[in-house]
């Protein structure tokens, strides 16, 4: 008999930050953890929910109470927003389109590899597009909503395949960005423009870092001036979200996170022009470091590790080729397209994040490269807009003409 525990909202909670401290220690002791820039909330995450996986086989199942999952992602995703000024928008501009058409070129090959792979291993070739973009580059929302598709338009079962393959493809991705970028970035001695260490925030007041070890100069005042500001995008985010539900707006209907960041945009461009009110770039990076690194532990320890060992074989094959192509893709295409230097570096990094997991995981790739490595401000704007908003429609063109050809 399954005996199942409620953790309350509050031990959820606690649990979280103990993630964060867990990844610490381990990466703080463990000299690969450290050298390839493995994110904490990766390696916290995946020990306390293979704890949670072996007490599951022992017939006793824990279900946290993460009802601030959501509300944190909204509020990182909002300092994605307030550190994209117009004269960075401007500056790193053509990186967004070019780096777009990188990620389209690569959704292209990813359902090439998924489709063939599942057609010489006789399985579905509908499944190849569950082990390739839908999951892996749509995350876990979008494999569910086309599982569901599959369902009812061609007779097919694909929820637990999708569900797996999305959470294999958030595990992996976490774990191969780091590595890709170091060995880019060790290779060809790149260095980050704004330096390694030091107090960056005292040379560059605006630079939003990302760096957790950055020294930051804040006060309760100027703290809470930012919560407010992010919680404001946080609730104006959920409010469009919901007018555009009621509404039946299909062109507009985008994931919150995404109105989250153009309402950051918006507030800090309107605030940069008016020149009335200037936002603390050091809170910006404090509130949004901590708010993703809570957010990605909760998604970790959240994991059921046990749906991947329900992964049929021939997939799992398929999606461990998915995550070698994609290490190599990023390791010899992405970097050199985007200019073969430490922004490059650092984005091929993230794209490994979001190519096999989703943007938060991308940017938690990112954030743990540039705590040793030095500021990469371009990577931290280009990737989150490309990952947030351009590639699901890109994503959703792409899927629909492999169909409309398998079919």
């Amino acid at each position: 008999m399954n005996t199942v525990y409620s953790i309350g909202e509050l031990e959820s909670f606690l649990v979280a930050i103990l993630v964060l401290f867990i990844g610490h220690s381990v990466n703080r002791h463990v000299a690969f953890f450290r050298k390839y820039n493995i994110p904490e909330p990766i390696v916290g995450g995946l020990i306390v929910a293979t704890i949670i996986t072996v007490l599951h086989f022992n017939n006793i199942s824990l279900e946290f109470t993460l009802s601030m999952q959501n509300t944190l992602m909204l509020m990182f995703f909002s300092t994605v927003g307030l550190a994209a000024s117009y004269k960075l928008l401007l500056k790193g501009g053509s990186k967004v389109f070019i780096f777009l058409g990188i990620a389209s070129l690569y959704i292209v090959i990813q359902n090439a590899v998924g489709v063939s792979m599942a057609a010489a291993l006789g399985l579905e070739p509908l499944m190849g597009l569950i082990a390739g973009s839908i999951t892996l580059s749509g995350g876990h929302g979008t494999g569910a909503a086309w599982a569901q598709t599959f369902s009812e338009d061609y007779g097919i079962n694909t929820l637990e395949f999708a569900m797996a393959a999305a959470t294999f493809g958030l595990v992996m991705g976490g774990i191969i960005g780091g590595p890709v970028a170091q060995r880019l970035i060790n290779k060809n001695n790149l260095v980050s423009s704004y330096g390694v260490g030091g107090n960056h925030h005292k040379d560059h007041p605006d630079l939003v870092t990302y760096d957790q070890l950055e020294e930051d100069r804040v006060t309760a005042k100027s703290i809470l001036e930012v919560l407010f500001i992010l919680l404001f995008c946080v609730a104006g985010a959920k409010w469009i979200g919901t007018l555009v539900a009621t509404m039946d707006i299909s062109w507009l209907k985008m994931p919150d996170f995404v109105y989250a960041l153009f309402i950051g945009v918006v507030i800090t461009n309107i605030t940069e022009v008016s020149r009335g009110y200037k936002i603390n770039s050091e809170c910006v990076d404090i509130l949004g470091t901590v708010s993703l690194s809570l957010f990605l532990a909760m998604a970790l320890m959240n994991l059921k590790l046990w749906e991947i060992f329900d992964l049929a074989i021939p997939l799992l094959i398929i999606l461990m080729v998915q995550t070698v192509i994609l290490a190599l893709f990023a390791y010899f295409v992405t970097f050199r397209l985007m200019g073969s230097n430490y922004d490059a570096a650092v984005m091929a990094g993230g794209h490994c994040g979001f190519g096999m997991g989703a943007t938060p995981t991308a940017v938690m790739n990112m954030g743990a490269l540039v705590t040793r490595t030095g500021p990469s401000p371009q990577a931290f704007m280009v990737v989150p807009i490309v990952g947030a908003f351009f590639i699901d429609i890109v994503n959703a063109i792409i899927l629909q003409g492999y169909i409309s050809f398998i079919v």
